[in-house]
């Protein structure tokens, strides 16, 4: 039998949670919304390659299932990243991985189909999610859909351009060193980087990257958002930790307006980058909108060593870039050949083989030493306000994994020097779409909380996206 799709205009006007609710009453079907979502897809794709590997019959047959949860009947793309599904590629953006395909659903995916999600595709990443754009020597260069010559961010670059371009309403999306929020804020989206330990992490493991990783979504509502965390959070077999337990529903701390929260704003970077006049005009934008709402903002920050945090970063991805390639090596029995791997990835990996277990520790005690200080700083501000980015989207190549190192460097330190620090202090944190800049590109504020307290940020979150509503901007591809 054949199934239409709903128009797209019907469609796009709508987030996860009312088009859930449009199957729930006979409005449309699952298999209606998803052929919306695949010939959407089979649309833009082609300018904005954010497809890693493209689920359209299982999405199908899914579909025409016995779905059941809270977001039953609506599409939805995992990242091509660590959260695997079984009988399915995943890659990990590296051509060392293109034939790699998953024995088992991860702990995540399983939450996901709980909840009713169709996963329609898998969406791209850069290799291992290592840099804040999303190109790759194996699935090229994923554009953003407000201006098709700029990054769409990383390393969920996939997932931000699949949303933002209107062929799924969210999608999943991890985050090592702001890989959800960066994405979020190229794209115009909603993006909450989650406690550590709030949510599974990946296959095999529970922790990533040291700590660093966490898994949850990009979204266009805040309630989506909210709604997803309350699928997915919670301990899986062997945490290593968990994020302390929410107060009721993270969807119920939406029905409040927040308290009168005391908010500092942060207006240069841990290492003394001078935001993008856009980025710092942003942010003041954003610091009026939440005093005229009440909130009490005073420019303030803790005092962090952005230098020994950079380097602490960069000793503990590397190490595990080193493990991930020397793994990858070991299954298929053979050395991996120097086209198997992005050039800097390559030098990453070479240095992380070099490090020691004392400089893991010291990379461990640094980022301890930066979450006492952060904790201590927060027992006096509810939140820090600071730019999701140094700069708005940047042109296509300029943070890549495949040129020089050092301009690399560079321009990743002009570009994203904010967002790595809460993935090393653990806390929550999330960019929110208020500010496009003269020529129509989106600019993400960041607001960072303390430990656990998402409930507290979704809440602020959804104060100003009533006050400033984001949802309807859309590019127009």
């Amino acid at each position: 039998m054949s199934v239409n799709p709903i128009s797209f205009d019907d469609y796009v006007k709508q987030d996860a949670t009312a088009l859930a609710a449009g199957v729930r009453t006979g409005d449309f079907s699952a298999a209606e919304l998803v052929e919306t979502a695949i010939a959407r897809a089979d649309a833009v794709n082609p300018a904005i390659n954010a497809i890693a590997t493209p689920l359209f019959d299982r999405a199908r047959a899914a579909a025409r299932g016995d779905l059941s949860g809270s977001f039953a009947g609506v599409p939805f793309a995992m990242k091509d990243l660590n959260q695997g599904m079984a009988g399915v590629r995943l890659t990990n953006g590296s051509v060392a991985f293109k034939d790699h395909v998953c024995a088992e659903d991860s702990e995540t995916a399983k939450r996901y189909a709980k909840a009713g999600l169709v996963v329609m595709a898998t969406s791209t990443t850069p290799e291992f999610g290592l840099t804040v754009t999303t190109e790759s020597r194996l699935f090229g260069k994923t554009r953003n859909p407000w201006n098709l010559d700029r990054v769409a961010g990383g390393s969920s670059g996939g997932a931000a351009a699949l949303t933002a371009a209107g062929v799924i309403p969210m999608a999943h999306a991890t985050d090592g060193g702001g890989s959800i929020r960066v994405p979020a804020s190229c794209c115009g989206l909603f993006g909450l980087k989650v406690s550590r330990g709030r949510n599974p992490v990946g296959m095999g493991k529970t922790e990533g990257w040291g700590g660093l990783g966490v898994s949850h979504a990009v979204t266009r509502s805040v309630r989506d958002s909210a709604a997803l965390l309350d699928a997915s959070h919670g301990p899986e077999l062997g945490s290593r930790y968990v994020a302390p337990p929410p107060h009721g529903t993270f969807l119920s701390a939406l029905d409040r307006p927040p308290k009168r929260l005391r908010i500092a704003l942060q207006r240069t970077s841990w290492t003394g980058v001078a935001p993008h006049p856009d980025c710092l005009a942003a942010i003041e934008d954003a610091a009026q909108l939440c005093q005229s709402l009440g909130h009490i903002v005073e420019d303030a920050q803790p005092d962090l060593d952005g230098e020994a945090l950079r380097r602490a970063l960069l000793t503990t991805i590397s190490a595990h870039t080193a493990v991930s390639f020397a793994a990858r090596a070991a299954q298929l029995g053979r050395a991996l050949t120097p086209d198997e791997m992005e050039p800097i990835s390559a030098l990453m990996a070479a240095g992380g083989a070099r490090a020691t277990a004392a400089d893991l520790i010291a990379a461990d005690a640094a980022h301890m030493t930066a979450a006492l200080v952060m904790g201590e700083f927060l027992t006096g501000y509810d939140m820090l306000l600071s730019p999701t980015l140094g700069e708005p989207p940047v042109e296509l190549g300029t943070v890549s994994l495949d040129m020089d190192p050092r301009l690399n460097g560079q321009n990743l330190g002009r570009f994203s020097p904010y967002t790595a620090v809460e993935n090393q202090t653990g806390q929550p944190a999330m960019s929110v779409p208020l500010y496009w800049t003269a020529d129509g590109l989106p600019v993400g504020v960041m607001f960072a909380g303390r430990l656990g307290a998402e409930a507290e940020l979704l809440a602020l979150a959804a104060q100003l996206e009533q006050a400033r509503p984001w949802f309807d901007r859309r590019p127009q591809l």
